[in-house]
């Protein structure tokens, strides 16, 4: 590798939930660690977010609320639910998912034992359990029992991904992790046969080389806010999507790992959510398309309705209500529009431009349905089914290019089960490790995703990444470099 600045054992690059999970169980197994963070702090997007961790198996908080959940049932649900190619990934993570939770509240991470039973976004207190995903819909419905998986961190005072970022970093500084700040990781070194050995990073206006003797573990969160590959991967993002993350989501992690042979994964995965609720009630309404035809059960998860808007004609969606369930979506940041409320059906197909009959046909058979208790079309659970025959009625505008639907990638590394990066053989690159945002996910499309499945799995590899690269063998970097140098 050439003169060297310095050597460590483990180099972990970013210090969001991944890289923090990465660096303690890495230190923790005698390892030296140096993390190199590009921000002037620790925390990333992960201290941005509402801190729902997807964990399941037969958690504490699962218990505490009156839930039975086992390691496989989870399994059955993530196996029905998501299309990872890797089927070793998602059992690892359902069989480790309730020991990880422990894990957290060790780190101090905050959990109450308190559950939310309704229908939500995310909370906005201190309850912890709720449902985050498509559990409850058809077909999941069907291949495993329903439980809810969602744990928030406690949030009755900051943001629960706030929350989670302070006592895991608190916990590195606790164990005299070194961090080194405003410091930009520009390549991987590789040796001769193609070895991971250290980084080149550019610290104080100055480059730095530095020595890997285990290995590098890459945590640089996601791609979400870098124009140019969200162009080029995610065309159906409109020009009204809203990034969420942090600047330095740019994706320069997977220019890294390409660099020495690396490959990515699900590049056009993404999760979009711009959610028709709270209220709740609002779920009981129909969304139709701009031929009036129903696309979607309603009553699923807000980012499965979200990949199912982005895919109708002209992305043009519309939420039906009539006057007994009429509401103002609460989700102000979507800013989905009233259009205008009508007396009759017919009307407001007229009014929405639809073909004539197309929008009082779909309202025909709903009606019929749900005043039946059985959504013959699409499944919709019955709490949410009602007639909607109470006119006037009135149509909010939530089409995929005009509503702001805020999205992050969900594309990335590919990694196995051990978190170790991926060639294009499917081989794990020796000294390369890889989790976090920066990583293809469990989920591959927003119709698969559930709220949790970046934290949950993000920090769950983390710690796997951590522990896998302070075990690698490695290599002697020192055998290569001047005696002065190996000393440092």
């Amino acid at each position: 590798m050439g003169d060297l600045d310095r050597t460590v054992d483990v180099i972990v690059v970013g210090k969001g939930i991944a890289g923090a999970c990465a660096a303690l169980e890495a230190k923790r197994a005698g390892a030296e660690v140096l993390v190199l963070e590009r921000a002037g702090g620790g925390g990333g997007a992960s201290a941005l977010s509402q801190g729902i961790f997807y964990l399941g198996g037969g958690t504490d908080v699962q218990q505490a609320c009156g839930y039975e959940d086992t390691p496989q049932n989870m399994y059955d649900f993530l196996r029905a639910s998501t299309s990872h190619p890797d089927d070793a990934v998602v059992r690892t993570f359902a069989e480790g998912a309730r020991d990880h939770f422990d894990w957290l509240e060790q780190q101090g991470v905050p959990f109450t034992r308190t559950g939310f039973s309704g229908k939500a976004v995310y909370l906005s207190n201190a309850d912890c359990l709720l449902t985050t995903g498509n559990e409850k819909i058809w077909p999941f419905k069907e291949r495993a029992k329903p439980v809810p998986r969602g744990h928030q961190a406690r949030s009755d005072e900051v943001n629960g991904g706030l929350s989670a970022m302070r006592a895991l970093l608190a916990r590195c500084d606790a164990e005299e992790i070194e961090t080194t700040y405003n410091a930009a990781v520009t390549g991987l070194e590789t040796d001769e046969t193609g070895r991971v050995v250290g980084v080149t990073a550019r610290i104080d206006g100055a480059e730095q080389r530095i020595g890997a003797r285990r290995g590098v573990v890459v945590a640089t969160g996601s791609f979400t806010n870098n124009t140019e590959l969200v162009k080029k991967w995610l065309p159906l993002l409109s020009e009204t999507s809203s990034p969420l993350g942090v600047p330095s989501n740019d994706g320069a992690g997977l220019g890294l790992v390409e660099a020495v042979n690396g490959q990515l994964a699900a590049m056009d995965g993404v999760i979009a959510t711009a959610s028709i609720y709270p209220p709740e009630r609002l779920v009981q309404g129909i969304v139709v398309n701009a031929h009036g035809e129903r696309f979607v059960a309603e009553d699923s998860y807000h980012g499965r309705l979200a990949g199912f808007i982005m895919e109708q004609p002209g992305q043009k969606a519309y939420l039906i209500l009539d006057s007994e369930i009429f509401a103002y979506p609460e989700a102000e940041s979507a800013r989905h529009a009233l259009i205008d409320g009508w007396e009759t059906v017919s009307e407001m197909a007229e009014g929405l431009g639809m073909s004539a009959g197309a929008l009082e046909r779909t309202m025909a058979e709903y009606n019929r349905d749900a005043a039946d208790g059985v959504d013959t079309r699409f499944h919709k659970q019955p709490p949410w089914l009602k007639p909607l025959d109470q006119g006037p009625y009135a149509a909010f505008d939530i089409s995929f290019d005009r509503s702001i639907y805020a999205f992050i990638t969900l594309g990335g590394i590919d990694t196995d089960s051990r978190a170790r990066v991926l060639d294009a053989a499917g081989q794990p690159i020796a000294g390369l490790y890889a989790a976090g945002a920066c990583a293809a996910h469990i989920p591959r499309t927003g119709k698969e995703y559930a709220s949790g499945l970046s934290l949950g799995p993000g920090s769950f590899f983390g710690r796997m990444a951590g522990r896998e690269v302070a075990a690698d063998p490695g290599v002697s970097v020192a055998s290569r470099i001047p005696a002065n140098e190996a000393a440092d």
